[in-house]
């Protein structure tokens, strides 16, 4: 018994107990696609098993992985090894750069920022999620969690133009989530994994359909950002 959803098939990090995040994200990058400028060489920096390659494949004639040589989430789509202060690749290069839940995991944000802008052409388009509220992970590589304010900021300095910093969640999601997150430490045993799998399920479903109702996105676990060069 498979407990995500179908749409969300084609994403080969998406698990059980985060998949309703995911969701989000990949919506706020189907508006990204609906409202920006597309096209060209994307990079995709910490780009792990790129996931949302099939989601941009027909609007980029170019998708590159950015990751670094020992990533925990594989080789196989790393099409440039580097990091995110130094991706190896020559100044404006690429139309788009897509980093999405990598920011958090760097000591030196502003660094990773400034590459960005030096790999992207004039007018380029950045398009970034990262969390707000969230439990630590990916130990002990894991920094910071960022404010709308934190991230205007950094990207302003950047000399990025911010185009919106976008809370894509209420306190519902953001509490659905910790919840599910908080109940996988007693899935212990047949019985209760399953009767766990299913709550998780269910909570996730529900935050999901009362999300667009919330109001409160000054609980946001999640903001997306897009930006332009200037």
């Amino acid at each position: 018994m498979n407990l995500i959803p179908s749409d969300l098939s084609d994403l080969p990090h998406v698990r059980e107990h985060n998949w309703l995040n995911h969701k989000l994200i990949k919506l706020f990058l189907l508006d990204c696609l609906l409202r920006c400028d597309i096209s060209g060489v994307l990079v995709d920096i910490g780009c792990g098993q790129k996931p949302y390659r099939t989601l941009f494949a027909s609007h980029v004639s170019q998708h590159i992985g950015i990751d670094l040589e020992d990533s925990r989430h594989g080789m196989s789509q790393v099409d440039v090894i580097g990091t995110a202060y130094n991706t190896n690749l020559p100044d404006a290069v690429c139309d788009v750069v897509l980093c999405t839940e990598v920011l958090e995991h760097l000591e030196r944000p502003v660094d990773a920022v400034h590459e960005m802008n030096r790999i992207l052409k004039p007018d380029g388009v950045l398009i970034l999620t990262v969390p707000f509220i969230w439990p630590v992970h990916e130990q002990p590589r894991d920094f910071y969690r960022y404010s709308e304010y934190g991230l205007k900021f950094i990207f302003e300095s950047a000399n990025f133009e911010i185009v919106e910093i976008r809370p894509l969640t209420g306190y519902i999601v953001t509490f659905a989530q910790m919840t599910v997150y908080y109940l996988r430490r007693f899935h212990r045993g047949r019985i209760l994994r399953t009767v766990g799998r299913l709550v998780n399920f269910g909570l996730q479903s529900a935050a999901y359909w009362l999300n667009s109702y919330d109001q409160s996105t000054e609980y946001t676990n999640l903001y997306g950002v897009i930006a332009c060069k200037r």
